[in-house]
């Protein structure tokens, strides 16, 4: 089994930063895929940010492209989401997810969705101002 902890969300003033941590316990030495996915009230969960943690492959979606970066600390067994020029449409629960098994590469690369990935943060919430 893992266990994922989320940290690092709070609220931001449109166009600031935040970072949120996902950190990884249990058997994390079968994880070979992990990804943030964010969900806002009313809206399905968006997959939004996947990393192969073997090789490094990233994939981002358009919604976040340039503006967010996913990264790991192996050591640590820690996963990253740095967020940089958050805009209002940004709000929403965010929740890191790990996968016991390589990414799927899909139609659309690394994308990730939430039927592969067996384990699940608590969530952090990030609540961007305009």
């Amino acid at each position: 089994q893992v266990q994922l902890v989320e940290f690092g969300g709070g609220s931001v003033q449109a166009g600031g930063s935040l970072r949120l941590s996902c950190a990884a316990f249990g058997y994390t030495y079968n994880i070979y895929c992990m990804a943030w996915f964010r969900q806002a009230p009313g809206r399905e969960r968006e997959g939004i940010a996947t990393i192969d943690t073997g090789g490094g492959s990233t994939y981002y979606a358009d919604s976040v492209k340039g503006r967010f970066t996913i990264s790991q600390d192996n050591a640590k067994d820690t996963l990253y989401l740095q967020m940089n020029s958050l805009k209002p449409e940004d709000t929403a629960m965010y929740y890191c997810a790990a996968r016991p098994s390589l990414c799927v590469v899909g139609r659309y690369g690394l994308a990730p969705y939430s039927a592969n990935f067996s384990y699940w943060g608590q969530g952090t919430q990030v609540t961007v101002s305009s």
